[in-house]
């Protein structure tokens, strides 16, 4: 078979010219749905809602069915079924519908509309169909209309004249149609009828619709009246007027630089960033560049109430504008009008409001002009391929912020409230359209304090920043960007508004979304180019503040997925670190693999915030197991980190997700921490507390290891507050439970301890004896870290032996393992006791090059006694 099929009249199938009977009206609208769709799926639901409309029958899916299975018999045409819907694929050739838009794109009018036959999809009856067949007349219409201006054009007026007269009788409102008819009147000799005509459309408008006719049409009426066709003296002005409050930008204008040294310059940013506002700034102080005049268009890239500009439209507006009184027809054809009559010319072209690369290639004039387009789109095509320079706006500094409400309030009334302006600006963000919004309300109401609409930014931010009217509404204004958005992006848009930190990596965002990496950074590619969300470091990413409260309220559940990723890769890495730590398990289809410690401690440094703000949120939740799993995995970072202070942040949480589970054994071991913690922030007394309460519920349970690792902590404890004795009696309890515990890893660690803790009572000989056996262990179990503590017990007791190079080498090769441990916490100690050998030797420059690396580690970790210590003694 060789089907063609007609919708631009009856409805038809036709075989080798033969018509082919396709059914009943239900059938032919099945079939009719399905083809104009150029091989698109279309979903059942709105298949059934095209042939039917609110009409269906009762089994109208079996009855849909049906339809198919005949149509394909039919026909002998592959109609697909997937997922997505019913497809069906034929060559547009094959339909005259596509026929006549190629033709139409070709600027072959009269081939296109020769195709018709009537009316389109004649006796197809649905409130679809008619829609469709509603927009089909208008694709005719506007055909009809290009073919008189291409025939005008020519100098074929007196051709189509018949045409014009009686497409006007059938069109009496049409004004474009009748400026033709006018033009080709005038052109035949015929002023007078044209001039009568004229009048008859002007009564007609007032009379029937209440306006006066259009621009284009009073001007062919008055080109007529006095015999002149000659172009405009001067270059249109069509720039709106520059925002009268304009604040700061002072390095995004001189980014724009000075007129004539880049030829396109594309201005990007988030809704509401002030792109528009930047482009006129500019623009205005730069008129004088521009004597041949500045043409300016809103793009409606973005507009929620109508569809973007086609360039087809725009280049008729600014052809009009530079005096061209006959309009070529077709793309192609006024994009090379324009060009030709821009060449030459000094002009400014600002583009405003672009949705695509695609709508403003055709209206780029060439090299003589200047071009501004801005977009919430970054535009890369038009970078990469017409060599225009980027220019993306951030928000506003605060003190531009704040001088803009000075702009706008005055400095009187911004004067009486410092600390409530303040607040406004940090609540705004920085965002020019939140701070307009927040100063024309504050404008509506001069007698209301500043201090009201602080107070309601605080408890509803999106809600305050809605002046009641389209473009001064902060949520409606987003809304338009997530509009423009794929329904994947538009999703993942969502769902980052419920992450709650500050930024998130790119692994964090595919758990999120539960996608493949390589699938996700695409995703997320496409937030980015409408500058929904920035990439401010290699992947990892954020949100403004208010477009992040946006994303949150719309609707979005990720579940578990994020907090099970953290904590699932939080565990890993904290195995990488201690292998031989005993951690639950914890699934997830995201979590990273670390090969290296170097990698692990760096996953920790990226991601330490937003584990902090994950675990607060999953205690929130009630999700208590991934609370506990965080506080147990980030210890050993916050110790090789030497940060405390946030160690002990992560085991309050955990110790009240332990509470909540009724885990004894996880209640003792956050008290262990909690203890050694306070300890060492000079809190004692709070110290002590948590490790009765440990040693409490250690005896309830009997779990030699987690005993042993209690009285660890207390040596350790004992030791920082000086008391020797108590440290070694803690520390061969411990070495006693760990034996009895059978774990060879902790009874290595436990040794060494009981070693250091000799040596600190100056009983080298038993201290050397506990190390050494240590460091045997720790070197058969592959133990780096215990070596390395060893090793620092070991370069002590040789130093306090007199054995200075045997002292000087354990520390070297203690150091050397830290770095590969990425222990910066003790690596800082082991150069301030390196620095010390050295300078009992009399190596004065080796013991302050060590010394001096060792405070620097300190002041980085915020170990702020040990730093001050150690520079006072030194």
């Amino acid at each position: 078979m060789i089907l063609e099929f007609g919708l631009l009249g009856a409805v038809e199938v036709r075989d080798d010219g033969a018509l082919v009977e396709i059914g009943h009206v239900r059938q032919r609208s099945v079939l009719v749905a399905l083809l104009v769709e150029q091989g698109r799926p279309v979903p059942v639901d709105r298949l059934l809602d095209r042939v039917w409309g609110e009409r269906a029958p009762l089994r109208a899916r079996e009855t849909l069915y049906g339809y198919v299975s005949r149509l394909r018999k039919l026909l002998e045409v592959d109609i697909e079924r997937s997922p997505a819907g019913y497809r069906l694929s034929v060559d547009p050739s094959q339909v005259d519908l596509f026929r006549f838009r190629e033709f139409v794109r070709d600027r072959d009018f009269d081939a296109a509309l020769g195709l018709w036959r009537g009316q389109a999809l004649e006796g197809l009856e649905s409130p679809w169909f008619e829609a469709l067949r509603e927009s089909l007349h208008a694709e005719r219409v506007a055909a009809e209309l290009d073919r008189n201006d291409a025939a005008l054009s020519d100098g074929r007026h007196a051709a189509i004249l018949p045409s014009l007269r009686q497409s006007a009788g059938e069109r009496p409102h049409d004004e474009r149609l009748a400026a033709q008819l006018m033009l080709a009147l005038h052109r035949s000799g015929n002023d007078a009828e044209a001039l009568r005509h004229y009048e008859t459309v002007r009564r007609r408008l007032a009379d029937e619709l209440g306006v006066d006719p259009s621009k284009p049409l009073r001007e062919a009426h008055q080109r007529i009246l006095v015999g002149s066709e000659e172009e405009r003296a001067e270059g249109p002005r069509q720039l709106p007027a520059p925002q009268p409050f304009f604040t700061g930008r002072a390095d995004e204008l001189a980014a724009l630089g000075s007129s004539g040294t880049v030829v396109i310059t594309a201005i990007g940013g988030t809704g509401g960033i002030g792109k528009t506002a930047l482009a006129l700034q500019w623009a205005h102080q730069h008129l004088s560049d521009f004597p041949d005049g500045q043409l300016y268009v809103n793009l409606r890239g973005f507009d929620p109430s109508a569809a973007p500009t086609p360039p087809e439209t725009v280049l008729r507006e600014f052809l009009e504008a530079l005096g061209e009184e006959t309009i070529p027809a077709g793309l192609d054809a006024r994009a090379a009008r324009y060009r030709g009559v821009v060449a030459g010319r000094r002009m400014l072209v600002l583009l405003d409001n672009a949705r695509s690369t695609e709508q403003v290639v055709p209206l780029l004039p060439g090299p003589d002009a200047t071009v501004l387009v801005t977009s919430r789109l970054k535009l890369a095509g038009l970078v990469a391929a017409h060599g225009a320079r980027s220019v993306s706006l951030d928000v506003l500094h605060p003190a531009d912020a704040r001088e803009f409400l000075v702009a706008r309030l005055g400095p009187q009334r911004v004067a009486a409230e410092p600390e409530v302006v303040a607040d406004l600006v940090t609540w705004c963000g920085g965002l020019p359209l939140a701070l307009s919004i927040v100063a024309a309300r504050a404008a509506m109401e001069p007698d209301f304090p500043l201090a009201a609409f602080a107070e309601e930014l605080r408890e509803q931010p999106l809600d305050a920043l809605d002046a009641g009217e389209i473009g001064t509404n902060l949520r409606a204004v987003f809304s338009w960007s997530v509009a423009a958005l794929s329904e994947e992006a538009a999703r993942a848009f969502g769902l980052l508004g419920t992450v709650g930190t500050e930024d998130v990596s790119l692994a964090a965002v595919a758990a999120l979304l539960d996608r493949p990496v390589t699938r996700t950074r695409m995703v997320v590619r496409e937030l980015e180019n409408a500058h929904l969300v920035q990439q401010h470091v290699p992947g990892r990413y954020r949100m403004h503040d208010l477009v992040g409260l946006y994303a949150a309220d719309l609707s979005a559940d990720a579940g578990s997925r994020l907090a099970d990723f953290y904590a699932a890769t939080a565990r890993a890495a904290a195995l990488q670190l201690e292998p031989h730590k005993v951690l639950p398990e914890h699934e997830s289809g995201h979590a990273l693999v670390f090969e290296t410690t170097a990698a692990v401690m760096a996953w920790f440094d990226a991601e330490h915030a937003c584990l902090m703000a994950e675990q607060r949120q999953a205690l929130e939740r009630r999700a208590f197991d991934v609370a506990w799993m965080i506080g147990r995995t980030l210890n050993n970072y916050h110790l090789r980190r030497g940060r405390t202070l946030d160690d002990v942040d992560a085991w309050l949480p955990a110790l009240r997700a332990a509470e909540a589970l009724g885990d004894s054994l996880k209640q003792a071991t956050a008290h262990v921490c909690l203890g050694a913690n306070y300890i060492e922030l000079g809190q004692s007394s709070l110290g002590h507390n948590h490790f009765e309460r440990s040693l409490e519920m250690f005896a309830g349970i009997g779990d030699h290891e987690a005993h042993g690792g209690a009285h660890r902590a207390m040596a350790w404890a004992a030791e920082f507050e000086g008391d020797l004795e108590k440290a070694l009696e803690h520390s061969l309890l411990g070495l006693e439970m760990f034996r009895a515990a059978g774990t060879e890893i902790r009874e290595a660690e436990s040794l060494n301890e009981v070693g250091w803790r000799y040596a600190c009572l100056g009983r080298y000989a038993e201290a050397r004896t506990f190390c050494e056996e240590a460091m045997l262990l720790n070197t058969k179990l592959g133990h780096a870290e215990g070596s390395a503590a060893t090793l620092d017990s070991l370069a002590h007791i040789a130093h306090h032996d007199s054995r200075h190079a045997d002292a000087v080498a354990h520390y070297h090769e203690a150091l050397a393992l830290y770095r590969e441990l990425d222990n910066s916490a003790e690596q800082a100690t082991v150069r301030e006791h390196l620095g010390d050998v050295h300078a009992a030797a009399g190596e004065d420059v080796l013991a302050r090059e060590q010394w001096d690396r060792a405070l620097e580690l300190y002041r980085e970790q915020g170990r702020d006694a040990e730093a001050s210590a150690l520079a006072e003694r030194v």
